[in-house]
Protein backbone atom coordinates (compact mmCIF):
# COMPACT_ATOMS: atom_id res chain seq x y z
CA UNK A 1 0.00 0.00 0.00
CA UNK A 2 1.27 3.49 -0.41
CA UNK A 3 1.60 5.82 2.56
CA UNK A 4 -1.67 7.64 3.59
CA UNK A 5 -1.94 10.73 2.01
CA UNK A 6 -4.54 12.97 4.07
CA UNK A 7 -3.33 15.25 6.97
CA UNK A 8 -6.82 15.73 8.71
CA UNK A 9 -7.81 18.92 10.82
CA UNK A 10 -7.93 18.17 14.31
CA UNK A 11 -11.10 16.94 15.89
CA UNK A 12 -12.82 19.70 17.15
CA UNK A 13 -12.64 21.40 13.92
CA UNK A 14 -13.97 18.70 12.20
CA UNK A 15 -16.93 18.29 14.69
CA UNK A 16 -17.42 22.18 13.81
CA UNK A 17 -17.36 21.27 9.65
CA UNK A 18 -20.03 18.59 10.61
CA UNK A 19 -21.88 21.25 12.69
CA UNK A 20 -21.76 24.02 9.98
CA UNK A 21 -22.85 21.21 7.29
CA UNK A 22 -25.82 20.53 9.14
CA UNK A 23 -24.94 17.19 10.27
CA UNK A 24 -26.29 17.51 13.56
CA UNK A 25 -29.48 18.86 12.60
CA UNK A 26 -30.07 16.03 10.56
CA UNK A 27 -29.19 13.61 13.23
CA UNK A 28 -31.42 15.19 15.56
CA UNK A 29 -28.21 15.81 18.37
CA UNK A 30 -27.55 18.85 19.79
CA UNK A 31 -24.12 20.88 18.97
CA UNK A 32 -22.63 20.19 22.12
CA UNK A 33 -22.78 16.36 21.39
CA UNK A 34 -20.92 16.48 18.39
CA UNK A 35 -18.00 18.51 20.14
CA UNK A 36 -17.97 16.39 23.13
CA UNK A 37 -17.30 13.44 20.86
CA UNK A 38 -14.45 14.81 19.12
CA UNK A 39 -12.63 15.35 22.48
CA UNK A 40 -12.77 11.31 23.26
CA UNK A 41 -11.18 11.08 19.84
CA UNK A 42 -6.92 10.81 18.99
CA UNK A 43 -6.07 13.61 16.94
CA UNK A 44 -4.88 12.66 13.46
CA UNK A 45 -7.81 10.56 12.88
CA UNK A 46 -11.49 10.97 10.96
CA UNK A 47 -14.40 12.15 12.96
CA UNK A 48 -16.77 9.25 11.28
CA UNK A 49 -21.05 9.26 12.02
CA UNK A 50 -22.44 6.24 12.84
CA UNK A 51 -24.46 4.98 9.97
CA UNK A 52 -27.32 4.47 12.42
CA UNK A 53 -26.85 8.12 13.33
CA UNK A 54 -26.86 9.59 10.07
CA UNK A 55 -27.36 7.66 6.77
CA UNK A 56 -25.09 7.42 3.79
CA UNK A 57 -28.31 8.68 1.41
CA UNK A 58 -28.25 11.96 4.24
CA UNK A 59 -24.62 12.81 4.47
CA UNK A 60 -24.42 12.81 0.66
CA UNK A 61 -26.19 15.66 -0.27
CA UNK A 62 -23.63 17.79 2.22
CA UNK A 63 -20.75 16.63 -0.16
CA UNK A 64 -19.49 20.15 -2.29
CA UNK A 65 -17.52 20.50 -5.15
CA UNK A 66 -16.92 23.50 -7.45
CA UNK A 67 -20.17 25.01 -5.51
CA UNK A 68 -22.47 21.80 -6.22
CA UNK A 69 -23.69 19.73 -3.86
CA UNK A 70 -23.36 15.91 -3.33
CA UNK A 71 -25.80 13.43 -4.87
CA UNK A 72 -26.18 9.84 -4.88
CA UNK A 73 -27.19 8.24 -8.74
CA UNK A 74 -31.00 7.91 -9.43
CA UNK A 75 -30.57 4.19 -9.75
CA UNK A 76 -29.00 3.63 -5.96
CA UNK A 77 -32.18 3.54 -4.12
CA UNK A 78 -31.35 0.83 -2.10
CA UNK A 79 -28.01 3.02 -0.73
CA UNK A 80 -28.85 2.39 2.72
CA UNK A 81 -29.20 -1.09 2.68
CA UNK A 82 -25.97 -1.80 1.73
CA UNK A 83 -23.89 -2.85 5.02
CA UNK A 84 -20.38 -3.63 6.37
CA UNK A 85 -18.56 -6.46 4.58
CA UNK A 86 -17.59 -9.56 6.46
CA UNK A 87 -14.56 -8.35 8.53
CA UNK A 88 -15.27 -5.13 8.58
CA UNK A 89 -16.81 -3.98 12.44
CA UNK A 90 -18.29 -0.72 13.43
CA UNK A 91 -17.46 0.62 16.63
CA UNK A 92 -20.28 1.07 18.98
CA UNK A 93 -21.80 4.50 19.64
CA UNK A 94 -22.90 7.46 17.51
CA UNK A 95 -19.37 8.45 16.44
CA UNK A 96 -16.19 6.36 15.89
CA UNK A 97 -12.71 7.00 14.40
CA UNK A 98 -10.62 5.86 11.82
CA UNK A 99 -6.74 6.94 10.81
CA UNK A 100 -4.51 5.61 8.28
CA UNK A 101 -6.42 6.34 4.79
CA UNK A 102 -5.26 6.42 2.02
CA UNK A 103 -6.92 6.62 -1.68
CA UNK A 104 -5.75 3.14 -3.03
CA UNK A 105 -4.24 5.18 -6.33
CA UNK A 106 -1.78 2.44 -6.85
CA UNK A 107 -4.47 0.26 -7.76
CA UNK A 108 -6.50 2.42 -10.46
CA UNK A 109 -7.96 0.10 -13.32
CA UNK A 110 -8.05 -2.37 -10.52
CA UNK A 111 -11.08 -4.33 -10.02
CA UNK A 112 -12.95 -4.33 -6.43
CA UNK A 113 -12.43 -8.73 -6.58
CA UNK A 114 -9.00 -8.04 -7.53
CA UNK A 115 -8.05 -5.16 -4.65
CA UNK A 116 -10.34 -6.68 -2.07
CA UNK A 117 -7.39 -9.68 -0.97
CA UNK A 118 -4.91 -6.97 -1.19
CA UNK A 119 -6.53 -4.41 1.07
CA UNK A 120 -7.30 -7.03 3.66
CA UNK A 121 -3.55 -8.70 3.15
CA UNK A 122 -1.38 -5.51 4.09
CA UNK A 123 -3.34 -5.27 7.09
CA UNK A 124 -5.45 -3.06 6.22
CA UNK A 125 -9.37 -2.20 6.07
CA UNK A 126 -11.43 -1.31 3.25
CA UNK A 127 -13.26 2.23 3.48
CA UNK A 128 -17.65 1.75 4.00
CA UNK A 129 -19.30 4.15 2.14
CA UNK A 130 -20.35 6.43 5.04
CA UNK A 131 -16.40 6.35 5.78
CA UNK A 132 -15.58 7.71 2.34
CA UNK A 133 -18.18 10.58 2.57
CA UNK A 134 -17.05 11.54 5.96
CA UNK A 135 -13.58 11.92 4.61
CA UNK A 136 -14.81 13.88 1.76
CA UNK A 137 -16.71 15.94 4.34
CA UNK A 138 -13.29 17.08 5.93
CA UNK A 139 -11.30 17.21 2.50
CA UNK A 140 -13.32 17.68 -0.39
CA UNK A 141 -9.64 18.17 -2.10
CA UNK A 142 -8.82 14.35 -2.27
CA UNK A 143 -11.62 14.08 -4.71
CA UNK A 144 -9.92 14.72 -7.50
CA UNK A 145 -10.79 14.40 -11.66
CA UNK A 146 -8.93 10.59 -12.23
CA UNK A 147 -7.71 9.90 -9.24
CA UNK A 148 -11.53 9.13 -7.54
CA UNK A 149 -12.06 6.26 -5.28
CA UNK A 150 -14.07 3.23 -4.37
CA UNK A 151 -15.25 2.11 -0.94
CA UNK A 152 -15.78 -1.84 -1.14
CA UNK A 153 -16.28 -2.08 2.73
CA UNK A 154 -19.75 -1.74 2.02
CA UNK A 155 -21.82 -4.48 0.29
CA UNK A 156 -25.41 -5.62 -0.30
CA UNK A 157 -26.53 -9.48 0.53
CA UNK A 158 -29.09 -10.41 -1.39
CA UNK A 159 -32.12 -12.40 0.49
CA UNK A 160 -30.09 -15.52 -0.25
CA UNK A 161 -26.86 -15.22 1.32
CA UNK A 162 -24.99 -13.78 -1.77
CA UNK A 163 -23.33 -10.56 -2.38
CA UNK A 164 -25.10 -8.34 -5.28
CA UNK A 165 -22.65 -7.44 -7.82
CA UNK A 166 -22.62 -3.98 -7.25
CA UNK A 167 -19.43 -1.94 -5.48
CA UNK A 168 -19.83 1.89 -4.23
CA UNK A 169 -18.01 4.40 -5.57
CA UNK A 170 -17.90 8.02 -5.42
CA UNK A 171 -16.31 10.04 -8.25
CA UNK A 172 -17.23 12.94 -10.43
CA UNK A 173 -20.50 13.80 -12.13
CA UNK A 174 -19.43 14.90 -16.20
CA UNK A 175 -23.13 15.83 -16.09
CA UNK A 176 -24.24 13.88 -18.87
CA UNK A 177 -27.57 11.26 -18.97
CA UNK A 178 -29.23 11.35 -15.68
CA UNK A 179 -27.27 13.32 -13.38
CA UNK A 180 -28.43 16.43 -15.55
CA UNK A 181 -25.93 19.22 -16.08
CA UNK A 182 -26.31 20.89 -13.37
CA UNK A 183 -24.60 18.42 -11.69
CA UNK A 184 -21.77 19.03 -13.33
CA UNK A 185 -18.24 18.99 -11.23
CA UNK A 186 -20.45 17.61 -8.35
CA UNK A 187 -19.07 14.59 -6.09
CA UNK A 188 -21.51 11.73 -7.24
CA UNK A 189 -22.25 8.51 -4.63
CA UNK A 190 -22.56 5.45 -7.39
CA UNK A 191 -21.69 2.26 -7.99
CA UNK A 192 -19.85 0.25 -10.41
CA UNK A 193 -19.90 -3.89 -11.12
CA UNK A 194 -17.60 -6.10 -8.55
CA UNK A 195 -15.17 -7.75 -11.60
CA UNK A 196 -15.42 -4.62 -13.76
CA UNK A 197 -11.94 -2.15 -13.59
CA UNK A 198 -11.53 1.54 -13.87
CA UNK A 199 -8.97 3.34 -14.84
CA UNK A 200 -10.22 6.77 -12.68
CA UNK A 201 -11.22 4.79 -9.55
CA UNK A 202 -8.73 3.66 -6.65
CA UNK A 203 -9.52 1.65 -3.31
CA UNK A 204 -9.92 3.66 -0.12
CA UNK A 205 -9.01 2.26 3.10
CA UNK A 206 -7.53 2.61 6.35
CA UNK A 207 -5.53 1.52 8.74
CA UNK A 208 -7.86 0.69 11.32
CA UNK A 209 -11.04 1.89 13.23
CA UNK A 210 -11.65 2.98 16.74
CA UNK A 211 -14.77 3.55 19.38
CA UNK A 212 -14.90 7.12 21.53
CA UNK A 213 -15.56 6.86 25.06
CA UNK A 214 -18.97 6.54 25.76
CA UNK A 215 -19.04 9.32 28.35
Amino acid sequence: MSAPIATLPDLTTQARRLIDLGAGRIAGIPDTDLLAAAEGATEGALLVPSPQLITPSALAPLLSRSGTSGFVVVDMTDLDDFAPIAGVDIPDGPFYTIDGIDRGEEMLNWSPDEALPVITGAGRTPLTIGEGIAWLLQQPDRLEPNRCFMTIGSRLTRPNGTLDARTLAIWISGGTGRDGRERKNAPKVGWCWAGNRHTWLGFASAAGRCALSAE
